[in-house]
């Protein structure tokens, strides 16, 4: 099996996200930037969807699941991504950085990034 990264970069969605009372009545904008370790032998041999990780099927997933949530941590956030992507798409591993920009005043961003899984 070959090891090939399909990934997506700069996937805003509008969260609920944060501990605070007021972060819990509002949305507030998240980034997500995701690697997913496959193989895209078969897909490029046979041109079909099917024969490979659907990174569309993949981000209509994750913006179905953190738009209609709540999440008083990104830590939590992240780690029901990885395990989402993990269980229902059958990633063997993945990278990927949730983060919040404007959480901290001064910083442009702040986040966090996790590894999950085994590159084969």
């Amino acid at each position: 099996m070959g090891m090939d990264t399909i990934f997506l970069r700069d996937l805003e969605i509008d969260a609920t996200i944060g501990v605070f009372e007021w972060e819990k009545r509002i949305k507030q904008k998240v980034r997500i930037d995701l690697e997913m370790a496959t193989d895209i032998t078969r897909a490029a041999a046979t041109c079909s969807v099917d024969d490979t990780l659907d990174y569309k099927a993949v981000a209509k997933r994750i913006i179905q699941f953190v738009e209609t949530g709540h999440y008083e941590l990104i830590e939590t956030l992240i780690e029901k991504i990885a395990g989402i992507l993990i269980q229902e798409f059958n990633v063997p591993w993945l990278r990927i950085t949730v983060s919040k920009p404007g959480a901290v005043r001064g910083a442009r961003d702040v986040g966090i990034t996790i590894e999950r899984g085994e590159r084969c």
